[in-house]
Order: structure tokens, then C-alpha cells, then sequence
């Protein structure tokens, strides 16, 4: 066994939050793999290193874990979109840097655009019952909402422009590509996954979300 996570159950044996953290971690690792139908709690247990009787405790049975990994999963992103401070940023850079931001974020985190893609063959019921994530959701709109409204105000924006069509755009923009990049790469004789394309593609969705709001 690898020492660090050696040293992680261990520590985890002794601390409720630790243990917690690795089963979500295990789980975001096997629902990320295998959907919610394929997954196994037991082996969910195993990766974590802790046994079905702790992950009941927490989290009461699988759909509830499977809703927590969502949550964990949508906090982590709004968490590093805070961390972009757009409410102090010029309107056109904070865009620039939220569109930039959201494509690097779904080429680090795989496991994100499987989450949805599982979510969504399941029509978000469990989403839907997660008052969490509606709250991440409404305070990362706001901020949005703000930035149209101060390039609206410097008249570079068109005024009334709907902050959640426009995350719509960046986020469509970038998970299409990536999660239909092996379909797309064999329909049109091109490697997607390759750097220079990748970087091209980054390049377009700024260009166009900006060209989508300016006057």
C-alpha cells in the first residue's frame, strides 16, 4: 500500500472527517467510472479504506453518497470560481477569465463531465433534491449578473443579457467538445485531444462568448 494513503487511513481511523473525505473521494472515483447503476458500495468501502457500515453513517445509503459527491463536486468548481474574483475585474477580463477558467477546469477534472453525464441519464432527480447546490448556484449567478451589468453600464455589453445563458454558452462550449471528443475526433479525421487544438478551441470560446454579449 502507498505510504501516503497508508497515513491517510490511518489518520482517518481517528478523525470523522477524514474518514468522510476518502469515502467521498472513493465514491467520486467510482461513480466517475461506473455511473451510480454500475457502482458498488463495497467497493466504494474498499477503496476507501473503511467498511459499508461507516459509509451508511454518513451518508446514509448509496443514492444519498452518490448525492453527496455531487455536491462536493459542484462546490469544489464554484469554490475555484470564487477564487476568480470577478466582481473586482474589468467586465470583458473577468468574462475572458471565466470562460478560461471553465474550459481548464473540465480538462483537469474528468470525473466532473462524467458526474454530469450520469446526472443527466437520470434526468437530475438527485440534484434536484439538493438544496446545496441550488444555493452555490444562485450566489455564482449574482456575480455574473453583476459583470453584465457593469459592461452594460461602460457600453460594451448589451444591456439586459441573461447571466445564465451566458454561463450556458461557456459551459456547452466546453463540455460538448470534451465529452464527444472521441465521436467528433472519428468523424472528422482530427485528434481533439491534441494540445494545439485544445488550445485553439479555448482561444474560440472567448472570442465567441464575448462576441455573443458586445454591443
Amino acid at each position: 500500500m502507498d505510504a501516503r494513503l497508508k497515513n491517510g487511513r490511518q489518520r482517518a481511523s481517528r478523525n470523522p472527517e477524514a474518514t468522510r473525505a476518502l469515502i467521498l473521494e472513493a465514491a467520486t472515483a467510482e461513480f466517475a467510472e461506473k455511473g451510480i447503476g454500475g457502482a458498488r458500495v463495497d467497493t466504494i468501502a474498499e477503496r476507501a479504506g473503511t467498511n459499508k457500515r461507516m459509509l451508511y453513517h454518513y451518508f446514509g445509503d448509496k443514492a444519498g453518497l452518490y448525492t453527496a459527491v455531487l455536491e462536493a463536486a459542484y462546490a469544489s468548481i464554484r469554490s475555484a470560481e470564487r477564487d476568480l474574483d470577478l466582481t473586482h475585474k474589468e467586465p470583458a477580463e473577468a468574462l475572458s477569465e471565466l470562460a478560461r477558467f471553465t474550459w481548464h477546469y473540465f480538462l483537469k477534472h474528468p470525473e466532473f463531465i462524467s458526474l454530469l453525464n450520469t446526472e443527466n441519464l437520470h434526468q437530475a432527480r438527485h440534484l434536484k433534491g439538493s438544496r446545496k447546490v441550488s444555493q452555490m448556484h444562485s450566489h455564482f449567478v449574482a456575480e455574473l449578473s453583476d459583470v453584465l451589468k457593469r459592461g452594460a453600464q461602460a457600453g460594451l455589453f448589451r444591456p439586459g443579457i441573461d447571466p445564465v445563458n451566458v454561463y450556458l454558452t461557456i459551459a456547452a462550449l466546453g463540455y460538448f467538445y470534451l465529452s464527444n471528443r472521441h465521436t467528433l475526433s472519428a468523424i472528422f479525421a482530427r485528434d481533439l485531444a491534441d494540445a494545439e487544438r485544445l488550445a485553439g478551441w479555448e482561444n474560440h470560446i472567448v472570442e465567441t462568448v464575448l462576441a455573443s454579449v458586445r454591443l
